[in-house]
């Protein structure tokens, strides 16, 4: 339907290489991304027995470092030859990006080299906690942020989710050479990585200009790496957090625990779409529970809504500012309440489904849309260009199974962040 061909090659070092060919695009975007996160910080290394607990915000902390060499930062070489760089780290995966519009030979053999070149020393480790203690303060001053933070806080008990990303002030402070090193030789090799590459050249050259650069470095099969995560009850860890900060209007974000887990691979894909289906069915600017809290001026056009799933984790968020959060928080809920005494319509379903695959479709014009995908699913087992396969397959049965699965009243929390009272 889409009309795109995705062509793959694995290293022999084990790395998977995969290039998507869009004729007649100036921009050229490449990603490359391991398979760490800030959620694995207990795991066993491949060859040793023993597991393994690293401080907090350690994946972040290795993103930031790999930047920086002994010559210089790496952001100015990719400004150098007319690239714009980034990097990113989430819960599950760190990625490493670019895009240029020329000179692009030069830009992907940069980002191979200085991933795969680490270079840390006790002075420029300390010197880095300096700064990402900075950016953790930025962060818990931000009320977006906040407010989410707080809410998986409340969702999750144990599982590392409920930690900030970047860690926090105190763990940092635990971080080494020696234990930076360690995670780096178990996550960033090649097996537990993969490059992505979208735009118009020469397929097969591409793939040769990858194995010409990894070929100059040695090494050896890792095996599995086994991440250890505590085991999480259905429970929530409370019902309602409310701080107060710096804002015009309240924020809120509900949450729902999602208990049905251990899926991946094409499974959980289907469960993943099924879920956006139902969040726009139920919350979606043509549903009728939005614009009756429309109506009541309860929400405005900066009501959101998402979910997020992996293989051990997921949950469903609502969030928006809002002039009455307690009123708000009761008509959603009353209004979840409603739809499991009334079946959904169908037409609704089939309405849905259709603009969720113009969605999709529409993205493919879009590099970055297609990067972020491919490899936000890729260490899920997921093919995103599955996706109009897994959405054929979805019934309404499906959606309206996953309703009582995932929008549980029992397993929800909220997250209020109020303004500060300007009262004497």
């Amino acid at each position: 339907m889409i009309g795109e061909k995705l062509c793959h090659k694995k290293m022999k070092n084990g790395l998977n290489v995969y290039v998507l060919h869009k004729k007649g695009y100036n921009k050229k975007y490449a990603v490359f991304a391991t398979h760490y996160g800030s959620i694995d910080n207990k795991f066993v290394v491949p060859g040793e027995t023993e597991p393994l607990e690293v401080p907090e915000g350690i994946a972040h902390f290795l993103e930031h470092k790999l930047f920086e060499e002994e010559f210089g930062n790496i952001f100015d070489k990719f400004a150098d030859l007319g690239a714009s760089a980034n990097a990113y780290t989430n819960y599950t995966y760190t990625a490493y990006l670019f895009s240029c519009t020329s000179r692009f030979e030069e830009n992907l053999n940069l980002l191979l080299d200085f991933v795969q070149r680490p270079y840390f020393t006790k002075e420029n480790v300390e010197k880095e906690k300096g700064i990402i203690e900075q950016e953790l303060r930025m962060y818990q001053d931000d009320p977006h942020w906040s407010v989410l933070h707080n809410l998986l806080q409340s969702l999750y008990r144990l599982h590392p989710i409920r930690i900030d990303i970047g860690g926090t002030v105190e763990s940092i402070q635990k971080i080494d050479v020696e234990t930076l090193y360690k995670c780096y030789e178990t996550f960033y090799h090649p097996e537990n990585m993969v490059l992505f590459i979208v735009g118009d050249f020469d397929v097969i050259r591409v793939f040769e200009l990858v194995e010409k650069n990894i070929s100059k470095r040695e090494y050896k099969p890792r095996g599995k790496i086994t991440r250890i995560y505590p085991e999480e009850s259905k429970e929530i860890n409370q019902k309602k957090v409310t701080k107060r900060m710096s804002v015009s209007r309240p924020l809120v974000n509900i949450g729902f625990k999602d208990n049905n887990n251990g899926f991946r691979g094409r499974d959980l894909f289907k469960k993943i779409v099924t879920s956006e289906i139902l969040l726009h069915m139920l919350f979606g600017k043509s549903s009728e529970l939005f614009w009756k809290l429309y109506d009541d001026d309860l929400i405005d056009d900066n009501f959101d809504f998402d979910y997020e799933g992996n293989v051990d984790y997921g949950f469903a968020i609502i969030g928006t500012p809002t002039r009455d959060p307690d009123k708000l928080h009761a008509k959603l809920l009353e209004g979840i309440e409603y739809y499991r005494k009334k079946s959904f319509e169908k037409d609704d379903y089939i309405r849905t489904k259709n603009m969720v695959t113009g969605n999709y479709i529409k993205g493919f014009n879009s590099l970055e849309f297609i990067s972020m995908l491919f490899v936000g699913n890729y260490f899920k087992q997921i093919n995103v260009l599955d996706f109009i396969e897994v959405l054929g397959e979805i019934t309404f049965e499906d959606v309206e199974k996953r309703f009582y699965e995932l929008l549980n009243p029992d397993y929800h929390s909220c997250s209020v962040i109020e303004p500060i009272s300007t009262k004497s």
